[in-house]
């Protein structure tokens, strides 16, 4: 079998080498898009990431391909649908990075709640030590808002828990069991943002969750909160988000993720990269956001731990052992 995996990361490619020295193994640095897609032509198996665009253009260049396997959770960069009319499996892997991204909520909240990037950058750059400018607050006792209650929303719950912090949970599956036990309650999502003194992002995104924090709900806010994302950036409605920074309603913003960050992640040259028709303004405001003193943008790397990798790469390696593994069963299965 031919396997090409794109968005190699270069030191976890041996678990690919073990795992199937006795096949043809391709390691493409660049993300898979229509414009790297020749480079899988003869691919039976491709391996992508989140930065890449499996959309129909891309998966029509791929001929042969039977396999996509994603490394990653979430699946909205593959369009599912053409895939499925193709024939082709795709899978994904869920559970992974638990530890790493609840921990990275946590850093981006810490950051905020004292102020430690904006003072380190004062420092650093300035060379001042204005202990009065760097006021913060402290968690303990405070409400977390929980949006999305999952694996990685639970374990954001339990060291939230361990903060000293109370939490109220969003989920449209409620879990009363695990609340019961962690100490938590449900509620709805206006009545979570009209409470919470700070608020994470732990949804997929589908259809159902695109500007699930919008306009509305940033006008019921508690004045003065904190808002992190690392979840996914359409989430959240970005020209809402500035709006709401601007106002002062949202204290400050951690965001891992953005609007519309495949766009960005292309380089400078966006507007010459984006499609005739698309909408321009969630990419203005990321510029903003960008900007902003009060806020922390960082370039997705909340699942991005040694462990949480390692355990990444091994779930994407296993799914391909079992295809293999089925596929030479069927290859050996006697027909009539």
């Amino acid at each position: 079998m031919r396997i090409t995996r794109f968005s190699s990361f270069k030191d976890t490619e041996v678990f690919f080498t073990a795992a199937f020295s006795g096949h043809d193994i391709t390691f493409v640095p660049d993300p898979l898009s229509p414009e790297t897609a020749a480079l899988a032509r003869d691919a039976d198996i491709v391996s992508v990431f989140v930065d890449c665009d499996v959309s129909k253009e891309t998966i029509a260049a791929l001929p042969n391909v039977k396999l996509i396997v994603t490394e990653s959770t979430g699946v909205d960069h593959i369009d599912l649908a053409y895939a499925k009319e193709r024939g082709i499996t795709v899978a994904n892997v869920p559970g992974y990075g638990m530890n790493a991204v609840a921990e990275f909520t946590f850093g981006l909240l810490l950051n905020l709640s004292r102020n430690i990037a904006f003072a380190s950058d004062q420092v650093r750059e300035q060379g001042i030590f204005d202990v009065r400018a760097f006021q913060g607050f402290d968690l303990f006792g405070k409400t977390l808002g929980v949006v999305g209650t999952g694996r990685i929303g639970m374990h954001v719950i339990e060291l939230a828990r361990g903060f000293g912090m109370d939490v109220v949970a969003f989920d449209v599956h409620p879990n009363p069991e695990r609340a019961a036990a962690l100490g938590f309650s449900y509620a709805t999502l206006p009545d979570l943002a009209a409470s919470a003194d700070a608020i994470t992002l732990h949804v997929p995104y589908l259809p159902e969750t695109h500007h699930l924090i919008d306009a509305d709900i940033f006008r019921v806010m508690k004045k003065g909160v904190i808002l992190i994302n690392t979840a996914r950036g359409e989430v959240v409605d970005t020209i809402a988000l500035v709006e709401a920074l601007k106002s002062g309603r949202v204290a400050g913003a951690g965001l891992d993720v953005l609007e519309g960050e495949h766009e960005l992640h292309i380089g400078k040259d966006v507007l010459a990269n984006v499609p005739e028709g698309h909408d321009l303004r969630p990419l203005l405001g990321d510029r903003m956001l960008m900007d902003m003193p009060n806020v922390i943008v960082t370039p997705h790397i909340a699942f991005h731990s040694k462990e949480a990798d390692q355990d990444r790469v091994s779930k994407a390696v296993q799914i391909i052992k079992d295809y293999l593994a089925a596929a030479s069963r069927d290859a050996s299965t006697p027909v009539g």
